[in-house]
């Protein structure tokens, strides 16, 4: 080829790009934010000058000239003033149907109450509720009869409830404490004899007490007042609007029923679910030996699934709680106490090794994301041995099943996590000194007890994490600000005490807000469309008046956003 030739192909070569370029339409964004700290919590950058959005999603994000190249006639410009935007929150674990429910109708009072509280509280609902048979409420703390001494519990609640049922659950949302009207429709007399992986407390006579631990407080739910379709919603489109406040763009129900998977449905089919959702559909409570019913789940996946309902998880319960109940399946004896003396095994397994490892097996195999409740060392490590199990004959799925309140983990198991690909879902509003603290401390000891939740350590072996309020079981509502301070300060959010509870074990600002972002996303399967800004994800975010780096860590837990914003949307306008 001659050199004439040769620059003339090379001129039409550069024409042709050339052309190409000039022929790009660029998006032209319908909102841009910029003037404050852009935090992606993505890999590739992690701050940026401008972010940009178009048809829900980001179109853009890096320096503030490009991103002001987006801008048409309809562009909304959005200043952030020195503020921050950061991904949307995403809580991984909380009872969201329940919570609300409560709010909207439940007779409620503080876990701080008294004997005399509780009871004039149940008096005053009595009162107001004049036309509902039950009176349903709580919560009392884990060690409330540990630090009250209460000759009968049930009277007590007779002396105020007249003809009504009451039926008050613990902080732990494991135990009940009712009236004799309860007991009576229960059929539950001093001749019941005590269900598997429950208790039903009694008094010195042989009478049942009114207190119902685990499986006995459950079979007590079954004969519990129901809530209607339209009831069940009203307290979706609750949890929604207050989820959105705290800066929620996502959530995942930790246990669901079928008609609390349905309202969430429901809700998402009038437009207004403006969350990504995930459902852990429930699976029978207390001890089973039989392996469960494969199909029914895959049906009930089917039938509830919607745009922004994602219903592949499935709940399992290993074992109960390590309170003065005593219920989780720990690997050394609970110290003894009056009820229990002497060689108390550690708690109690609800599924058998055998029966959980075919569970986890089929699930992996059928596309479930499993998440186990364990909250004794014993019942994490039988969980893990599940999960390998499957791993050996399924291979690797790469669903990350989740040991849930993972709390107590042995030494060798921690590095377990990393390897099998599973997930430790964490709880950080018990990651402090508190009153659920002392019950636990009062259960295992206090030397053995302040080895809780060995954030740090997972981290550090490259565990997946996730973290969630748990509300309305020991939180008093969803907002993750107080979670997220916690971890890093180990420490009372609420300055309630001023000691920390394993502070070797705290993580860094950076790592927090992942576990709450991009981790969460993952255990909603929504990380590729979710949980960091990155363009192309969906435009889910919230803005914050300040930058949470530059603030006091002990403010950090009374941050509120200033907007809200999910698929583009803008969900929450704080009022100033």
């Amino acid at each position: 080829m001659n050199k004439h030739l040769l620059l003339a192909t090379l001129l039409l070569i550069l024409v042709s790009i050339t052309a190409c370029q000039t022929s790009i339409k660029r998006p032209i964004a319908s909102a841009i934010f910029s003037n404050g700290t852009i935090y992606t919590a993505g890999t590739s950058i992690k701050t940026a000058e401008a972010l940009a959005i178009a048809d829900g999603k980001i179109v853009f994000i890096g320096d503030k000239r490009t991103a002001n190249q987006l801008i048409g006639p309809q562009t909304r410009i959005v200043d952030l003033n020195g503020g921050m935007l950061l991904p949307g929150l995403i809580d991984a674990h909380l009872h969201p149907v329940r919570g609300a429910i409560k709010e909207l109708y439940h007779c409620n009072f503080p876990f701080t109450s008294s004997p005399q509280d509780i009871q004039n509280t149940v008096a005053k609902c009595v009162s107001d509720q004049a036309d509902s048979d039950w009176i349903i409420g709580g919560q009392w703390d884990s060690a409330f009869f540990d630090r009250f001494e209460i000759a009968s519990p049930r009277e007590l609640l007779d002396e105020v409830s007249m003809d009504k049922v009451v039926f008050l659950q613990d902080d732990s949302l494991h135990n009940a404490w009712v009236n004799s009207r309860a007991l009576e429709i229960a059929g539950i007399n001093r001749n019941t004899p005590d269900p598997e992986g429950g208790t039903i407390m009694r008094d010195a006579n042989g009478e049942p007490n009114g207190v119902l631990l685990e499986t006995a407080a459950i079979a007590m739910g079954e004969f519990r007042q129901r809530y209607s379709a339209d009831q069940q919603q009203a307290a979706v489109k609750k949890f929604v609007r207050d989820a959105n406040a705290f800066g929620l763009t996502g959530a995942k129900a930790a246990s669901s029923h079928s008609y609390e998977i349905a309202a969430i449905q429901a809700v998402d089919l009038q437009h207004a679910l403006t969350l990504h959702m995930g459902t852990s559909m429930r699976t029978p409570d207390g001890k089973r030996s039989q392996t469960l019913d494969y199909q029914a789940f895959e049906k009930a996946r089917d039938k509830y699934s919607s745009p922004h309902l994602d219903t592949r998880f499935i709940k399992i319960f290993l074992d109960g709680v390590p309170t003065p109940a005593r219920t989780a399946a720990m690997l050394a004896p609970y110290i003894d106490d009056d009820s229990h003396a002497h060689g108390f095994d550690g708690g109690e397994l609800l599924v058998d090794p055998q029966t959980l490892t075919r569970d986890l097996i089929e699930f992996d195999k059928r596309g479930f994301t499993v998440k186990m409740h364990a909250a004794g060392d014993r019942s994490v490590r039988l969980g893990l041995d599940a999960i390998e199990a499957a791993r050996s004959v399924n291979g690797n799925s790469g669903l990350r099943h989740e040991l849930a309140h993972a709390g107590y983990i042995s030494k060798q198991d921690i590095p377990r996590f990393k390897e099998l690909n599973a997930v430790a879902d964490l709880s950080p509003i018990l990651w402090h000194p508190s009153p659920i603290m002392d019950a636990i401390f009062s259960a295992v000891g206090k030397k053995r007890g302040q080895y809780y939740f060995p954030v740090r350590d997972l981290i550090d072996a490259g565990a997946n994490l996730l973290a969630g309020s748990d509300w309305p079981a020991v939180s008093i509502n969803a907002n993750p600000w107080v979670g997220i301070e916690s971890l890093v300060s180990r420490q009372d959010p609420r300055g309630n005490i001023a000691e920390a509870l394993w502070p070797e074990q705290a993580i860094t600002l950076a790592e927090a807000i992942r576990i709450y972002s991009i981790d969460g996303a993952h255990a909603i399967r929504k990380e590729a469309i979710t949980g960091s800004l990155e363009t192309g994800k969906s435009a889910d975010f919230i803005v914050l008046q300040e930058n949470l780096f530059e603030i006091p860590l002990n403010r950090i837990s009374e941050v509120l956003p200033v907007q809200t914003w999910f698929e583009g949307r803008l969900v929450y306008q704080r009022d100033d």
